[in-house]
Order: structure tokens, then sequence, then C-alpha cells
């Protein structure tokens, strides 16, 4: 998932109690509305097609995947429950256009879904990075879904739920971590005969510090496929 450090001048939530959460069970610490929230900072996007643009970042916690390679393990567990009320006042203090939702799997919490639709409605731009395990059915047709489709590298691909693909449109993003070739191979194959760049943007990312940019690139160019390559601009610039 999505990842940042909080920028300076920015007020991340610093209260966290550690929260004993079983893999992919949050209902039963979820109240009317409310939300276990890991973290709340400005930062600089990192991923996806609005990489570069600051950005507030909103983590939930809890995860039902545990891919090999995950950079946010401190979301499966710890947060401290917000109203989606105040959340909404968080993410307005930092007074940023861009907002992403992201985890964990947000979509666990089912609380999830109006906040980013009241965020829509105070003209936010709202982008859900998704695992893609979970149905994206339900999410506001406003919101930007940048949905993963997991690599056999990741350990998780079996998880992976193509009826998802169906929910997608032209403004969505569909994402692929890929750690080394058999990895590349597998989504090039998804690419091809799901015909995912006709459904949303695609694209390809390298796992941090396993697979080089470069080497990517040149699997991309020499396949001429029509996808877009990505970093991880946080990472790149010495973010978490």
């Amino acid at each position: 998932m999505t990842a940042g450090r909080p920028t300076a001048g920015a007020r991340p939530i610093t209260s966290r109690r550690r929260l004993t959460v079983p893999a992919g069970v949050v209902s039963v610490m979820v109240v009317a509305d409310t939300l276990v929230i890991n973290e709340i900072f400005r930062s600089i996007q990192g991923e996806s097609s609005y990489a570069g643009l600051p950005c507030v970042l909103v983590r939930l916690t809890a995860c039902n995947l545990r891919c090999v390679w995950c950079d946010t393990a401190r979301a499966f567990y710890e947060g401290a429950p917000m109203s989606v009320a105040d959340v909404i006042v968080k993410v307005l203090e930092f007074d940023c256009p861009l907002v992403e939702i992201t985890g964990g799997e947000p979509l666990l919490q089912p609380n999830v879904i109006p906040l980013m639709s009241r965020l829509c409605d105070l003209g936010k731009r709202v982008l859900l990075e998704t695992s893609g395990s979970v149905d994206v059915s339900g999410v506001d047709p406003r919101v930007v879904k940048i949905m993963d489709l997991k690599c056999p590298g990741s350990g998780e691909s079996d998880r992976n739920r193509y009826d998802n693909l169906r929910w997608l449109d032209k403004k969505d993003e569909i994402k692929f971590v890929i750690a080394d070739r058999t990895d590349y191979e597998w989504a090039r194959t998804q690419l091809a005969t799901r015909g995912l760049n006709t459904i949303a943007t695609v694209l390809f990312s390298p796992v941090w510090e396993k697979l080089p940019l470069q080497t990517l690139a040149d699997w991309v160019l020499a396949d001429n496929l029509p996808v877009r390559l990505q970093s991880q601009w946080h990472k790149l610039i010495g973010c978490r």
C-alpha cells in the first residue's frame, strides 16, 4: 500500500493503541459511524497516476492479506477509533484537494464507504487503494479505485477477486507489484487475456529494492506493453 512520511507542518494522529485484530476481522471492533484509523497525515502521493501531488493519506487499520513484501505491516493491528465526522474534520484541516484512503485494506471497514462519499460531496478528489481481494461494488462511482492484482511473488495471488474488474472504469487504475521475471510474465498474461488496458489505466511497479526499476522498464519497452511504469516517489524522496 502507498506509504508516506508526514511533511513539515503536518499533524498526524499520534495517539494509537495496539489492537488485537485477527487478519481480516474488523467488524467486531467497528461501531456505528466509527473507523479504526492507523494514521492521518499529509505527504506527497507516492504511487499511481497521481504520484507527485500533495495528498492527505487516511490509513485504516487491518488487512486480510499478508504479502511477503508488505511495507505497512504496522497497519495490521495498530490504530485508534475515530468517528467518520472526526476523520473528515482532520482531513479538512490540511486544506488539500487530494485524499487517499489506504491501509491495510480499507474496505474491510464498512464505514469507509460513507466516509469516501462524504469527502466527494465536499469536493475532494478521493483515491481508494485496495488490494483487490474485497468487493468494490459498493464504492461511490466518483472515487478513483486503485486496485491491485496480486502477482504470484506476493504469496497472495489466489486471493484476487477478478469479479471486481467489472466495477472499474477509465478513471480507475489496476496495479501490479512485480518482484521478478515470473511476476512480470504473469502480469503480462493477465493484461493480454483480460484486456485490462481497455478497462482502466494499468500500472507496473517493481518491489522496492528487489527488482530494479530499469530492468522492469526494459521488459516493458521490449514487449511494447500499454502500461504505465511507476516507482514509489515517497521512498525516492526519503519518506517511509
